[in-house]
């Protein structure tokens, strides 16, 4: 199955506030213009270079005065055809709740979601930032801590039936999970070990063995090099240091590197700018064995 991904039009794009430590409204205001038109080419170059590897992309509309909206990974978590839809805890993204809900409905009638579920208020979760598909190890893993609670990663993982290691974060600074955290296709994961308390290192060292563990340095957790999007053999993140695209080269894998600063002085970058809406749990062989199964039981009935 090739990758589905929702994006959002990045129209109304801005740094306007600060809600996190990256957010830098007085660079963006010192040339809005010029960076309004180098934010439309990234994300433009961000689907390209998605759909040259294949992938679908869906596009959400902007909405003016919801500048965030450009980052649908906070809008859900979908596995298995199912979206549970987000929760924001700052005030300054709550509006894009009804919008984000309204973009689901339209993929929900296109056929491309089956199900959308909606957490209850006051339960905050922040979608897939906080809510990593690991397809290698069929699990999620959560986030909690500055945006994102420890009980509504437990509640996200129960809606899917799926198993879920918790990760506490251990700074504002990474404030979201997809910030210092990337299961790779190939197994390895890509993490920022200073991002997370001692317990969450512990828990990521008992589940990932030392050789898939791949640690990024400071500047490519500040390169935002960490938040990247893996399809196949290929990971797709902001412009990295050379030393990190040599290391993931020798694990086999093809960089392409985009130009994403103007999001990332909002604290965002490739994988915040995307959302998967094709992750199953289950290994595509698994999922025809079990129709296979069906499709007996009903010829026997």
């Amino acid at each position: 199955m090739s990758a589905h991904i929702l994006m959002t039009d990045p129209a109304h794009y801005a740094v306007s506030y600060r809600i996190n430590p990256w957010m830098r409204p007085d660079a963006w205001s010192s040339d809005a213009g010029g960076l309004t038109a180098k934010a439309r080419i990234g994300s433009a170059a961000l689907a390209a270079a998605l759909e040259r590897l294949g992938a679908r992309i869906s596009w959400a509309p902007a909405a003016e005065g919801l500048p965030d909206l450009v980052f649908p990974a906070n809008a859900a978590v979908v596995l298995d055809g199912k979206a549970v839809l987000a929760r924001f805890r700052k005030p300054e993204r709550r509006g894009e709740e009804p919008l984000f809900a309204a973009a689901f409905e339209r993929l929900r009638a296109a056929g491309d979601i089956a199900e959308v579920e909606t957490l209850p208020e006051g339960c905050f979760h922040e979608g897939a930032g906080d809510a990593i598909w690991d397809a290698r190890r069929g699990q999620l893993w959560t986030g909690f801590g500055p945006r994102s609670t420890k009980a509504a990663g437990e509640r996200i993982a129960a809606a899917f039936g799926v198993a879920a290691t918790a990760l506490e974060l251990a700074t504002e600074r990474f404030y979201h999970l997809d910030t210092c955290f990337c299961p790779l296709p190939g197994g390895e994961v890509l993490y920022y070990p200073p991002a997370f308390t001692e317990p969450a290192l512990k828990a990521i060292r008992a589940r990932v063995a030392p050789a898939d563990l791949i640690e990024a340095t400071d500047e490519d957790a500040a390169r935002f090099c960490v938040n990247a999007v893996g399809i196949g053999r290929d990971i797709v993140m902001a412009s990295a240091a050379p030393d990190l695209e040599r290391r993931l080269s020798e694990r086999g894998y093809r960089v392409t590197e985009i130009d994403l600063s103007p999001f990332i002085l909002s604290g965002g970058a490739a994988f915040c700018m995307t959302l998967r809406l094709d992750h199953e749990s289950r290994p595509a062989n698994a999922q025809q064995e079990t129709t296979h199964e069906h499709r007996n039981a009903d010829a026997l009935a």
